[in-house]
Formats: C-alpha cells, structure tokens, sequence
C-alpha cells in the first residue's frame, strides 16, 4: 500500500461528548498528505477537541481516527509512542513550561523519547530549531515571561519541530498577534511547510490565514464537518454559517488583503523585470 495515497489523518464516524452535551455526532474527517488544512468553526464546535481527538488527548465515545494508516484511539501508550514521534503540535497560546528557558522546552519532546541523547546534541538541536523558528539565538536561554506574544508562538512552534515531524498541528497559531506578526507567522508556516515536506493540521478563525496559506477548509457546524473545500468551493456551496463566515465584512476584508498582497507581487515582479515575454507587436 503506498502511504502517500491515502490520507495522512482519516477520521470517521467520531463522536465526542461531555455528560449530555454533544460535541461531535458522525464527524467524518481525510486530511491529505502534504497539504495545509484549515479547520474552522463557530464558538463550541469542538475545533480543540477534535485535534486532542486525533492526537490522544480525548478519548471519543465513539468512532475511529487512523494517523499514518494506524488507529490512536484505544492503544497502549507504548504502542501509540512510534505515531506520536511523527507528529509536533502548537497549543494555544504556546503552552510553555514557564520555569524553563525557550531552549530547555525546546528539548521537552527530546528527552521524552529519547532520553539517552548527550547534552551537547540536546543544546545543539535546540539551538538550531529556535533559529528555524525566526528566533534570535539570543531566545534560547531567556524564560516565557521575558518573550512577546510573538516571539511564544515561535517559541513553541520551535519545540513542536524539535522532532522532525511529518504532521503540525497548530491551534490557533495567530490568535492574540497583531495583523503584521500574524502575517509573519503565516509565511512562517507555509515556508516550513514547503521546506520540510509537512502536513499542517492549522485551526484558525482568522481569515487573513485561511486565504493567505490553506489549500483546503474543513468547516464545523451541527456537530460534524458540513465542507471540506477550497475556499472557492465553500463559497458556491448553499450554507448560512458557511455565508456569513466568508462572504462578511470580515470576509470581504480578506479577499481585499490578498488581492492587494497579489497587485504588490506584480508590481515588483514587473520592476525586476520579471514579466512574462511579450509577442513583437502585439497589444
């Protein structure tokens, strides 16, 4: 079986619940290899629980999840370790550990699996991870409290990288950031992506995001996924939230910011010299 064929997540028949109240009922899900999936949903749709879903945090009532064609749901913790050793993951917020150094987090997911590693190859990888990040080497040995929002946020994108992992999940990577450093994070993102070969799993209610680096949109509402689509499909498709969420002033306000980025592409392509040639005469 060739394992670039399949999807690299495939969730079917998921159902989460919380005492009587559903989260997921039948949430069917493919995530294709080497794309960038958006997943996006109104408050309480369960963006957070379906990635803790996939990747063992929760437990769902019902259904199955297959990463890299193997089941995470029910396995022993010794058999799920060879999985999880494949995939790196961005909490909200960052999540760091606020009494060690950025390089110390770093080394986090490092030391767990593979504790017998010297410390010159931990400090070494850290280094050079935080750096792929957009950090200044000078982060590694500062703690969280001394970081900006920002710089948190490549922080722990840096120890979700420490393992060279296959799949990123990140949970709303750009939440809390001004428009310039939630734009710097996207291009971040789509340049790991293309230069590490990844699969990124990106929630996000930002809009600038979906348009700017996502090859396709997972959509949750009445409790499962209604759409998985470019955004031009989403957009021919005959569904209120899908309508309101896209085609809104913040929508539209998207749409212009793109449009705007594409016109500045051209302009500096053109004044390199970079148009395509033209026919002798032609208009």
């Amino acid at each position: 079986m060739d394992e670039r064929a399949d999807p690299i997540i495939a969730v079917r028949g998921l159902r989460n619940a919380f005492g009587d109240a559903v989260i997921h009922e039948d949430l069917e899900l493919d995530v294709r290899r080497g794309e960038i999936l958006g997943v996006v949903g109104g408050s309480g749709t369960g963006k957070s629980v379906l990635m803790r879903s996939i990747i063992g945090l929760q437990t769902p009532t019902a259904g199955e999840v297959h990463v890299f064609g193997e089941p995470t749901i029910g396995r022993e913790e010794t058999e799920a370790v060879e999985i999880r050793k494949r995939w790196g993951v961005l909490f909200q917020g960052g999540a760091l550990f606020s009494t060690l150094t950025v390089a110390e987090n770093v080394q986090v997911p490092l030391r767990e699996f593979y504790p017998d590693l010297p410390m010159s190859l931990l400090e070494e990888i850290a280094s050079y991870k935080v750096v792929m990040t957009g950090l200044p080497s000078e982060a590694g040995p500062k703690f969280p409290a001394e970081l900006s929002g920002g710089m948190k946020k490549r922080a722990g994108l840096a120890r979700a990288l420490a393992l060279d992992p296959e799949l990123l999940f990140l949970d709303e990577p750009t939440a809390g950031l001004d428009p310039i450093g939630a734009a710097a994070f996207d291009e971040l993102t789509k340049s790991l992506q293309r230069t590490l070969g990844l699969t990124v799993f990106l929630i996000t209610h930002d809009l600038d995001t979906l348009y700017a680096i996502c090859d396709r949109v997972a959509v949750l509402a009445d409790k499962k996924v209604i759409a998985v689509g470019t955004i031009d499909e989403l957009l021919a498709l005959d569904h209120p939230w899908i309508a309101e969420y896209f085609k809104g002033p913040r929508g539209r306000a998207a749409v212009a910011t793109q449009q705007a980025h594409a016109a500045d592409a051209h302009t500096n392509n053109n004044a390199r010299g970079d148009e395509p040639p033209r026919i002798a005469g032609a208009s």
